[in-house]
C-alpha cells in the first residue's frame, strides 16, 4: 500500500494572507527598516512610505505622518542628502557616466538642485568618467580601430547617451593611443 498525498484541489486552494494596514509604529519601523536596507533620499524615502501605505492602507487616526517620520529621520541623521548625492555622483562617474546623466539621476532621487551643484565634479573628473565608459565598452583606442566615419559616430554616440559632453567623446574616440588618452584624462584643470 503506497501513501498518496491528497491533490491540491482536495485540499482547497490555500488562502493569501493579506498584509495588515499601517499604524504609527508600524509606519516608523517599515522606514528604519527601509533605511537599513539602503542609502536613499529624503524624497526617495517618502516615495518608498507613500507607495507602501497605498499597496496596505492606513489604520492610524488622520493621514499617514508620512512627512514627520521622514523628517525625523533626516534630524536623526538616517538620511543624509548631500551625503547620498555625494555618494550616487561618484558611483556614477566611476562607472563612467557624465555630468548630465549623474545630474538626471540625482534629480530623479529628489536631490536639490543647489546639492546638485555641490557635487558638480571637476572637468578632470570627467574626462577621467569617459575614459572609465571607453575602457568597458571598448571604445576609441580600447578597442579596435573604427574603419569608418559611422563606427566612430556610433561610439561617440555611446558616450554622449551616457551623459558626456562632444568635446570629450570626440577626444576620447579619437585619441591614437590608450597612453595618450590616459595622460589626457589625468590632465589637471
Amino acid at each position: 500500500m503506497s501513501f498518496q498525498p491528497a491533490s491540491k484541489s482536495a485540499r482547497g486552494p490555500r488562502e493569501r494572507r493579506v498584509p495588515r494596514p499601517f499604524d504609527n509604529v508600524r509606519l516608523n519601523e517599515l522606514a528604519l527598516s527601509y533605511l537599513a536596507r539602503f542609502a536613499t533620499s529624503a524624497a526617495k524615502l517618502e516615495a518608498y512610505l507613500r507607495r507602501k501605505l497605498r499597496e496596505r492602507g492606513w489604520e492610524g487616526e488622520g493621514e499617514p505622518p508620512v512627512a514627520a517620520v521622514v523628517e525625523r529621520c533626516v534630524a536623526a541623521g538616517y538620511v543624509d542628502d548631500a551625503a547620498y548625492a555625494r555618494s550616487k555622483a561618484g558611483s556614477l562617474r566611476r562607472r563612467g557616466y557624465g555630468e548630465r546623466r549623474v545630474d538626471q539621476s540625482l534629480s530623479a532621487a529628489g536631490i536639490a538642485a543647489d546639492l546638485r551643484e555641490d557635487v558638480r565634479g571637476s572637468a578632470q573628473e570627467a574626462r577621467q568618467a569617459a575614459v572609465a565608459l571607453a575602457r568597458k565598452r571598448r571604445l576609441g583606442p580600447y578597442g579596435a580601430p573604427p574603419a569608418d566615419r559611422q563606427a566612430r559616430e556610433k561610439q561617440i554616440a555611446v558616450l554622449l547617451r551616457a551623459g558626456h559632453r562632444l568635446d570629450i567623446a570626440r577626444q576620447v574616440v579619437e585619441a591614437g593611443t590608450i597612453a595618450g588618452l590616459e595622460a589626457w584624462a589625468e590632465e589637471e584643470d
